[in-house]
């Protein structure tokens, strides 16, 4: 088997219009395809629902479900924030830096910009609760080999003592030179 990329990612939204509004305004991505069922496909279970499918650049596809009978939407309480997230790239840091600026004039809180060494994020909120990551890229290709030169060692020692490893403890020096 060869897996050629993500057919599309799919999480739920309160509702279905105003999650494509909101897409469409704040991230530019547009409203590709909506899906409408009263029974399920691979269950068959009797649960009408609205899916729909946003563009995400490149053959990327994020997808929403609204489920009208089904309780609230909730999140998995013993996982931090931080941890569920959606993160898309972006071109540059100037754009992020514009994104940011435009989101908060939008009344949208945004975290960031954060330095991550081999990328540079700012994080925020979609109006269905899901964190969000728009990521750019700074990575030298020294910095991407050092990396993966050292992934098995720290997968392994992660493994054994689920303490985080050191090999990649430059990328937290404030003054990392290659």
């Amino acid at each position: 088997m060869n897996i050629q990329r993500i057919h599309h990612v799919a999480y739920r939204c309160r509702d279905a219009k105003e999650t494509v509004l909101w897409y469409q305004k704040h991230l530019g991505m547009n409203f590709v395809l909506a899906i409408a069922e009263d029974q399920v496909p691979s269950t068959h279970a009797p649960d009408p629902y609205m899916h729909l499918f946003m563009d995400a650049g490149n053959g990327n596809v994020l997808a929403f479900f609204e489920l009208p009978n089904s309780p609230a939407m909730g999140r998995d309480a013993n996982t931090p924030d931080w941890v569920q997230h959606i993160a898309f790239k972006v071109g540059s840091v100037q754009e992020l830096e514009e994104t940011k600026a435009r989101l908060e004039a939008g009344g949208i809180a945004v975290v960031g910009v954060t330095d991550h060494t081999i990328f540079k994020s700012i994080y925020f909120f979609d109006p269905n609760g899901h964190r969000l990551e728009l990521a750019a890229d700074v990575g030298t290709p020294d910095m991407y080999k050092k990396l993966d030169d050292v992934k098995w060692e720290m997968l392994e020692e992660w493994s054994q003592t689920k303490r985080a490893p050191k090999h990649a403890a430059w990328m937290h020096e404030k003054e990392f030179t290659q």
